[in-house]
């Protein structure tokens, strides 16, 4: 295997001083080589096919080049979006982003988080948070700038980017208590999530506001956000009640499952029971039937991350900022118009289809 050329090659062949080649070669220091001198310098890699360490320069100038993005769950498409929003903004800055998976899983997430503080991410984007994360409340007096993405903790000490969800649950309760919805039911994720939260609170408060003598509020909750979640949550949901004519799912992974449940038990959307989602995921407008759903700008969430964690890097205020991107209500086929009378409760013994 052919040596590695290194930077006293690169200046060999240049005719300079290796510190010379150095600092031709680094974009940190524009103007303090004569441009013929750069050029050679510049033609010398080129020609020797020399890559500067990135680790070597990390150590030198203290400075990694990139930002560490810290996700839940690699496989949710509501997250591209996002995650290029916040590549394409980094890298007009001159900054990498380094992507980190940790499977919604608490230990993974301070493994990650600690091994990008050693390797000197200059920056956090952290879309992991529970709403009490030690892991995450251990960022708020570090010296790693930090944004907090779609989720949120309990005491708001650092700098938090998501969309608007109270404005949008309350506006898919709105428009199903328009189409004449008397018993609507939220079935959600996990409570320890400030999504969760912030959306449930939004439907307990629209259904007081917009049905007062609807009595208790209908919540059941589930251990996460996934399509057999929401099957689940659904199923018992038609066991217990005969009376509810529509569903507001936390998000649109669990809104595909309840639809899969009333298949399930032969019912039909929204004829029989309406279902609403939110986030509008890529494809749920071709689902049998279209689904009715919450959108927010995810691309626009993702550029407004690296925009406040570049701005914190440039030394501006480090105040626990919101930033609230607005939602809107996309109406398609999932939901309808209340079928009247109460349906029988379904046979229990309907056909189970294997998960999803």
């Amino acid at each position: 295997m052919a040596r590695r050329p290194t930077i006293r090659d690169v200046a060999s062949r240049a005719g300079v001083h290796p510190a010379t080649a150095s600092r031709a070669l680094n974009p940190d220091l524009p103007g303090r080589i004569t441009e013929t001198t750069a050029g050679k310098v510049r033609e010398a890699a080129r020609e020797l096919g020399y890559l500067p360490d990135p680790t070597a320069r990390s150590l030198r100038t203290r400075r990694s080049g990139f930002v560490g993005v810290v996700i839940p769950d690699l496989t949710n498409p509501v997250l591209a979006p996002i995650v290029r929003g916040v590549e394409e903004t980094l890298w007009e800055a001159g900054l990498a982003c380094l992507l980190a998976d940790t499977d919604n899983n608490g230990d993974r997430e301070a493994a990650v988080i600690a091994e990008l503080q050693a390797r000197r991410s200059e920056g956090l984007i952290v879309a992991t948070a529970t709403r009490t994360s030690a892991t995450v409340r251990t960022l708020v007096d570090g010296p790693v700038p930090t944004v907090l993405v779609t989720r949120d903790i309990d005491d708001r000490s650092l700098p938090f980017v998501a969309a608007d969800d109270a404005s949008g649950v309350h506006a898919v309760v709105g428009h199903l208590v328009g189409l004449g919805h008397q018993r609507i039911a939220h079935l959600t994720g996990p409570t320890e999530l400030s999504t969760t939260f912030t959306r449930n609170a939004a439907f307990c408060a629209a259904v007081a506001d917009l049905l007062p003598s609807a009595g208790e509020p209908v919540v059941r909750h589930g251990a996460g956000f996934t399509i057999e979640v929401g099957r689940q949550l659904a199923r018992e949901l038609l066991r217990e009640r005969d009376d509810i004519s529509a569903i507001v799912a936390g998000n649109d992974m669990i809104a595909i499952g309840c639809l899969e449940a009333l298949s399930d038990a032969g019912l039909r959307c929204p004829e029989d029971v309406s279902v609403a989602g939110h986030n509008d995921m890529p494809l749920v407008g071709k689902l049998q039937p279209p689904l009715t759903t919450v959108a927010f700008p995810q691309h626009a969430l993702g550029v407004r991350a690296a925009q406040v964690v570049l701005g914190l890097l440039a030394g501006e205020s480090a105040s626990a900022a919101r930033h609230l991107l607005p939602t809107k209500l996309v109406v398609r086929d999932s939901t309808g118009a209340p079928g009247g009378e109460p349906r029988p409760l379904p046979d229990l013994t309907w056909p189970a289809t294997a998960p999803r």
